[in-house]
Order: C-alpha cells, then structure tokens, then sequence
C-alpha cells in the first residue's frame, strides 16, 4: 500500500509559471568549428546541433564525469563547498540555473542566475576570470533569477587589443554589460562606460518588472535584444521593445515594437487605436535567432497584457504571440506568422526559432521551426513565413465573460500533429491512490473543461495544455543529417479563474479592467499531478514528412520510483536537448537530477548519470585538444522544485 508520505513528491513551488495573482549588407558568418558552441544554441540559428562523433551510440555508457564547478550562487562566495552567505541565501529560492555555456576562442564562458559572467579552462573547469554586476537582488524579480546565457562577439580577421573579443552579458535589472572576453574586465568604449541601460523609453517601468534572461543575438556588428516583462496583471506596463545596438560603441541602431503605434503599421487595424497608444508588452523573452547570409533575425514574441482578459484589446492583435522576421540592419519587418490570435491563455511563443532546411522536390527550402506552449510545431518558410505543411484556421468557443471578443478562430498545423493531446475531460483525471483522485475531482468540480482554447471564465477553466507547456523555453534540436527534430514536452493540467474587480476599477485609466485572475498547477494535495501521465515527454519528428518518428517519457518523479508503471510517466520538466552526429540526444530537464543520452533515430534511454542538482538547462558539447565534453548547468529550478545547486558538470570519456 502507498501512504501519503511517501507520496509528497512535488513542492508547492510547482505552481510553476505564477500563484494566484491580479491582472489590471552584413556580412555572413562563417560556420563554426565543430568543436566550437559559441552561440546559446549551438549557431546563431539555434539548432543545438554538433557534428562531434567522438562520443556515438556504441561508448556513451563510458561517460565520467571529467570535472565540476560551483559559480558560487550557491555555495560559498569562494566557490567552495557549502551553503550560501550573505544576501544571496535569502534568494535562491527564486533561483533558475537556465544557463547554457558557450565555447569561444578556446574558453567556456558561463553567466549565473545572479548574473555573474565567469571564463572556465574547458579541459579543467578552472577559473579563469569572473565579473560581477552585482545585481540588487533584495528586489523581487517578475520571474525571479535568471540568466540562460551570455553572448560572444570579436573583431574579423585577426584584430588584436582590448576588446577585440566580447562577452555580452544582459541581466535582470535590465542592463547590457559589454566585457573583454580576455579578462573580464569593463570595456568602456560600450555605452556608459561598459554599460547600456535598457529600461528607458520603454514605456512604463515598474521595479523589478523588466529585465533580460535570455542571451542577445549576434549578427555582423550589432547585438539585438529583447526584454522579459511580467505582463499578466495590467494593460500600462513597459513596451516589448527589440533593439539592435552598435556592439563596439553601444550606440542604437534601431527599435521595433511589436505593438502598432500607428496607422502607418500594417498591423495597426488588428488592434483598437485607443488600446494600441497604451498596450504593454508583447515581449521577446526567449533567444532570437539570426541567418547573416538572409540579413534577418528572428524574434519570438509574447502575449498583450493582460494575459487571460481581452476586453480592452479586441482583434487578433498582431504581431504577439508570434514569429517575426526583422531586416536585420534596419529593423523593419519582413514576415510574421501568428501562432495564436489574441491570446487569451498566455501562450506566448517561449522558445528560439530554429532555423533549419527542408527537403522537398529536389530542392533545399531554408525553413524555420516554431516551437509553441500548445504543443504545436510550425514549420515555416524562412524567407516568406509561409507554412511549409499544412495549417488549418479551426473555430474555436467564444469568450466566457461580458466584454471578452475572442478570435473564431486559431490556427492548428496539421503537420507535425500536435505533440501535446488538446483536451481533459473529468474523466481523464488522475490519482495515485484515491485520495488524491478525490481531492483533484473536488479541485476542479465547477470548472469549464473542453478542448484547447476554452476560453478563461469566472468558473474555473481547466487548461490542457497549459500556461507552460507544451514546448517551453527548452526549444526545439534539429539533426540536419537525418533531418529530424527533437523536442521534449511538459504536459500538466493547469486552471485559471477571472475575478471580477467590482469597486476596484480605475475610471478612466486603461488598467480599469473588470477582471483579475489566478491560476495554478492541477496538483493533488500529496503533490502528484491530476492530469494523466506521462507528464513529461521526449519526442522526434520526421521533417520529410512530418510525422512522428518516435516518442518516449522523460524522466521520473523522485518519490514514485517504487511505484509500478511509474518509469513510464515521465517528469515534468524544463530545459531543452542538444544532439550529436554521434547519434546522441543529450538532455537533463527533468525532476530527478540526471542528465540522459537517447538515441536519436530510435528514442531509446542509452545513458544515464545523476547530477549534483537538477539539470534543467540546455546541454552543449565541444572538443578541446582532441576530446569530447558535454557540459550542463546543474542547479535546480525553483519553480519546478528540483534540487538546488550552482554546479557545471562535465562529461567525457575516460582519458586515454
């Protein structure tokens, strides 16, 4: 028999992406060496994709660890073993240890929650520089501390010198921060002294509400970024600016804001001119994506605010919850393609466009993947946005409340199928013992349920999939050899409620909403999920044709291991997958602190080794002096409740 103890798997920090809350001519590129992961996914087209052999299906059960290091986020300041001091340990519970490592010029270059840039020795793991820009981390952060990465830039040809070589770091208080890649010191040639302050002329700025987690993009001389903005509690917040920035001097060379605030915009018409003066965000907050030889960078963009209420922004509201194609060295768009028409369920676009190519009557059609919180895949032509497989426009129910103007219809691809399945019933509802099945059913008895895109209700509206996934910012892999794609999915039931705001409005304001929200994970009181497993999903999808080559869960939920069956339901998870030409998919992602090896034309588990914390960042490898190393950051993840750390694991076979 299971008692509820031992059945305590999952924190409450599982109320994963928010608890209740309220709502008012460049030149091209060279492609890199291929020991070289010099940009967060691997290439400025993010395909977390090595062509690396030296570690294939036939030795990679021979994996050791090769080396380990603490950043000091965690442990001491020192980096010795220990628990943090100081201010730092009053925070780490909003900690999320997202980081990708880059390898450049022959050093790994890592960045910490706490936005700390530090220079590794790739063969020892040793030291070799940090900076810190010492963020204020007594202020409360939208989405607490993160940093997936920083970027790498240096002069062509063979230009030597201070600042030849860059890191640039984006951090949490919304700063650009420009270092000499040699010993991460300040180059003042960089805005203010090093520095590009990115919370001003954006609108309204609240503290802690905007900042930048993810990594900019690099394309010939200019460093594109976007922002992370909390945008589910009122329409006046600050604008989802892009901006592309001079990388020697710092100085603006252009900005987009993916809300219209013209009629000289094409999309002006998709949005109430009254609303389109004020509207907030729209965000680009996961990685942009770059091709040089297209001059074109890809931006990924969020939802309007506020999230779950539309009322004061009817129409399908282009260009968010969308992928946009920018002329890279003016900013004007290109293309965009809408993956959701006004938003009403937070399904922003969360991950970095791949940028891959497709086979078809002969010819090579350069395509960018779109990977999407519903589990759906776009596929797209890069240079027009066209959908490459079919995409259907599908009805979908009206808004649930007065006020609300939800879009007839979205688009749903047909190729690849949805990865995610796109309903719950009260009959789908799980439970590990009864208890819990009782406790889900009485959670959600009242609540709407129905297919994707029921819309939120004063009731109570079961989301399947939810808020986060889906694909989240994990992204997509992309085999170019065997043309496949390779995503892992998170598949938990979520709710939200609207709360109506009688006596609380604003008149006159624009945030004189009728409706705040709050939303959750559906959990079990013991902490397993109430949507049936697996809650946690690898998956590989044939680019020929589109469909599904194979698919297996990933990962298992600590405190189930003994529970029969449990192996097959999966983790949830977060954090993405690189793959090898040694036909090898390398992930961690999931609650039960291992990193895993898959094979990549079959899905079957080949490798397993436990980490130190949870490994819920992407993995990259690379070769130094003839040998192979996959690296990954191992410190937890605050919303998903794994293990806390401050570690970076490297792996490779043993030293002959």
């Amino acid at each position: 028999m299971l008692t509820r103890s031992r059945l305590v798997v999952i924190p409450v920090a599982l109320l994963l992406f928010g608890a209740a809350c309220e709502t008012t001519d460049l030149p091209s590129a060279a492609s890199p060496p291929a020991s070289d992961w010099y940009a967060y996914g691997g290439d400025s087209g993010g395909s977390r994709y090595s062509s690396l052999t030296q570690i294939d299906r036939t030795n990679v059960d021979d994996l050791e660890v090769a080396w380990t290091y603490r950043t000091g986020d965690w442990s001491h300041e020192d980096g010795s073993e220990g628990e943090a001091t100081g201010c730092a340990a009053c925070h780490q519970g909003d900690s999320k240890f997202q980081t990708t490592p880059i390898l450049a010029d022959g050093r790994l270059y890592v960045s910490t929650p706490f936005n700390r840039a530090i220079a590794l020795d790739p063969e020892r793991g040793e030291e070799l520089w940090r900076y810190d820009p010492e963020i204020d981390i007594e202020i409360n952060r939208n989405e607490g501390f993160i940093s997936r990465g920083v970027s790498y830039w240096q002069e062509p040809g063979a230009a030597a010198g201070p600042c030849a070589k860059r890191v640039i770091l984006p951090t949490v208080d919304a700063r650009l921060i420009s270092l000499d890649a040699t010993d991460g010191t300040l180059c003042p040639d960089f805005g203010d002294a090093g520095t590009v302050h990115l919370d001003l002329g954006v609108g309204e700025v609240r503290e802690g509400n905007y900042g930048v987690t993810s990594p900019p993009a690099i394309i010939g001389d200019l460093v594109i970024v976007g922002s992370s903005i909390g945008d589910n509690w009122r329409v006046r917040i600050a604008h989802g600016t892009v901006r592309a920035y001079d990388v020697r001097t710092g100085e603006l060379r252009w900005s987009w804001d993916p809300i219209p605030r013209s009629a000289d915009d094409p999309a002006w018409d998709t949005w109430p001119s009254e609303t389109a003066a004020v509207q907030g965000t729209g965000n680009a907050w996961a990685p942009l994506s770059a091709d040089p030889e297209r001059d074109l960078v890809f931006v990924p963009t969020g939802a309007a605010t506020p999230d779950f209420y539309g009322g004061a922004r009817h129409g399908a509201n282009e260009y968010t919850n969308s992928v946009v194609a920018l002329r890279a060295s003016t900013g004007e768009v290109v293309w965009h393609y809408q993956v959701i028409h006004h938003d009403m369920w937070d399904f922003d676009v969360p991950a970095q466009p791949t940028l891959i190519t497709i086979p078809r009557d002969g010819r090579d059609i350069p395509a960018v993947a779109v990977g999407t919180k519903m589990g759906f895949v776009f596929i797209l032509d890069r240079e027009t946005g066209e959908p490459l497989f079919p995409v259907e426009e599908r009805s979908v129910p009206p808004g649930a409340v007065p006020g609300e103007a939800a879009w007839p219809t979205q688009p749903v691809p047909l190729k690849p199928p949805p990865l995610h399945p796109t309903s719950l019933s009260p009959d789908d509802l799980f439970g590990v013992t009864p208890e819990d099945l009782e406790a889900c059913r009485a959670t959600v008895a009242g609540f709407r349920f129905g297919e994707i895109f029921t819309p939120p209700s004063v009731e109570g509206t079961v989301m399947y999939p939810g808020y986060g996934g889906g694909i989240n910012w994990g992204g997509l892999s992309w085999d170019p050899e065997r043309n496949l794609l390779v995503t892992n999915l998170l598949r938990l039931g979520m709710w939200v409620r609207l709360l109506p705001r009688e006596g609380i409005e604003l008149p006159g304001s624009p945030d004189a909403l009728p409706y705040g929200m709050s939303r959750a994970v559906l959990i079990a009181p013991s902490g397993v999920p109430c949507s049936p497993p697996p809650w946690g999903t690898l998956v590989g999808i044939d680019l020929t044709d589109g469909d599904v080559s194979w698919e297996v869960p990933l990962g298992q939920v600590p405190g189930l291991a003994e529970v029969p069956g449990s192996e097959e339901w999966g983790s949830p998870n977060l954090g993405g997958s690189a793959i090898t030409a040694g036909g090898l998919v390398f992930i961690g992602a999931a609650m039960d602190d291992a990193i895993r090896a898959f094979d990549v034309e079959t899905g079957n588990l080949l490798w397993k080794h436990d980490l130190p914390a949870g490994g819920n960042a992407t993995p990259m490898t690379f070769e130094m002096n003839g040998r192979q190393y996959v690296v990954i950051a191992a410190g937890g993840h605050s919303s998903l409740g794994s293990t806390p750390g401050d570690h970076v694991v490297a792996f490779a076979l043993p030293d002959s």
